[in-house]
């Protein structure tokens, strides 16, 4: 059967079946049920829908969406946002995701859009279409003995208010204006749409494997919330002794002392042995935190955010330098959207960023280029890994001194 490539401008475009390829292609179920199909059309922003059909059956989905990505310096940036992406096992090899991306980043590239983001499932697909890996993601487990706490942990009056228990319309009222303040702390982060607040907090239906989580909440001295964390627990026993793990969905803190108030707090809690988290900082806090920062141990720790460069000099432009420097780096592009050779002037007032004639400093890929722009990791490591060329003799060393980020990035959330 002939496939056809359709987008959601197309009148002949099936939504609802798109939604059920989405849900099949993750391995969720069949079919998404109707009561989350309808929810999803009635609230979600449906962004830019692509999808491969074979006569009325979808087979391979993709989605963009407008979304913000915080970066040096303390701002964020616009960013082409890209998620939903599967093909059908019985389609795969036909060129359905090549063909979806290529035409979707074109459209962006037009559109004016500086840089496309995606987190990867896996690592060996989007390296070609000129993504790299910006931030990493760190799975966190507390063994509540060993952390060092006293066994009748509270936190000093002095320095706040922790709050269990708190109900989810708090959290949706809440939680949107801290987490902003949030995110322009980290490098990395992504807003959240309006959405995603229902769906954490069971507002929006997510089907039956949903669970309420425990919602806790951090007020300073002067009553301003400055912390949020949600966590579920298991209530596990071990020949009598209770042996709970509570694990943590997410945990947001503008301040030290808000973090630390909330870790302590879910490791002080009844019937918890043991502390666990999947999407934690590389240079998380947490083990500092603790009187044994042993007791905090690294599971596990991969690539999570996935950047791509669309417009070079409005990327470059738009995030912050420490030190003053320029470079003249020559990029080059597989699908052949943002290269070319650019001068980039910065410091710590303000960067430019403009097409030169000079002589290159550094040769690289947008992949590269992509791996550098948040500061994660430093351009001394990409010339190790062959990932780079250097051209001038110590342009290494003074992109490693201009690109470098005291905070390592991270992106919270996955989309």
């Amino acid at each position: 059967m002939d496939l056809q490539l359709r987008s959601s401008t197309d009148g002949s475009f099936d939504t609802e079946e798109w939604l059920h390829a989405v849900t099949r292609g993750f391995l969720r179920a069949p079919r998404m049920p109707e009561k989350e199909v309808a929810e999803w059309l009635a609230r979600s922003d449906r962004g830019r829908l692509r999808g491969a059909f074979a006569g009325d059956r979808c087979v391979a989905t993709y989605r963009s969406f407008d979304q913000r990505l915080t970066v040096p310096g303390g701002t964020d940036v616009p960013a082409h946002a890209v998620t939903g992406v599967t093909v059908s096992p019985g389609h795969r090899r036909r060129g359905l995701l090549t063909r979806m991306m290529t035409a979707d980043l074109a459209e962006a590239k037009e559109g004016g859009e500086m840089l496309s983001t995606l987190i990867a499932a896996e690592h060996g697909i989007y390296g070609r279409f000129g993504y790299g890996p910006a931030t990493v993601s760190t799975a966190y487990t507390v063994e509540g003995s060993e952390a060092g706490l006293p066994a009748t942990w509270t936190l000093p009056e002095a320095e706040g208010m922790v709050d269990f228990h708190v109900d989810g319309s708090v959290v949706r009222s809440a939680g949107p204006e801290l987490f902003e303040r949030f995110r322009l702390l980290h490098p990395g982060a992504v807003s959240r749409p309006a959405r995603w607040w229902g769906v954490a907090t069971g507002e929006i239906a997510r089907g039956p494997e949903w669970r309420e989580p425990w919602h806790v909440l951090f007020r300073d001295a002067e009553g301003t919330v400055q912390g949020m964390a949600a966590f579920t627990t298991d209530r596990h026993w071990d020949r009598g002794v209770p042996d709970g793990t509570a694990t943590v969905d997410w945990l947001v803190a503008t301040t030290p002392t808000a973090e630390r108030a909330l870790w302590s707090a879910v490791l002080s809690m009844d019937w918890v042995r043991r502390v666990r988290a999947d999407r934690l900082p590389p240079d998380a806090l947490l083990p500092d935190l603790l009187p044994n920062p042993r007791a905090a141990r690294v599971t596990e720790a991969n690539d999570f955010l996935w950047v791509r460069p669309l417009d070079v000099p409005a990327m470059l432009r738009s995030r912050g330098y420490a030190v003053e420097g320029e470079l003249v780096l020559e990029v080059t592009d597989p699908l052949g959207l943002a290269g070319g050779r650019f001068l980039l002037t910065a410091g710590p007032d303000g960067a430019d960023c403009v097409p030169t004639g000079r002589g290159a400093d550094l040769t690289l890929d947008t992949t590269a280029l992509g791996t550098l722009y948040l500061g994660d990791r430093p351009a001394s490591r990409l010339l190790a890994l062959g990932r780079l060329a250097e051209e001038t003799p110590g342009a290494v060393h003074r992109a490693d001194l201009l690109l470098a980020e005291p905070r390592r990035a991270w992106t919270p959330d996955v989309f």
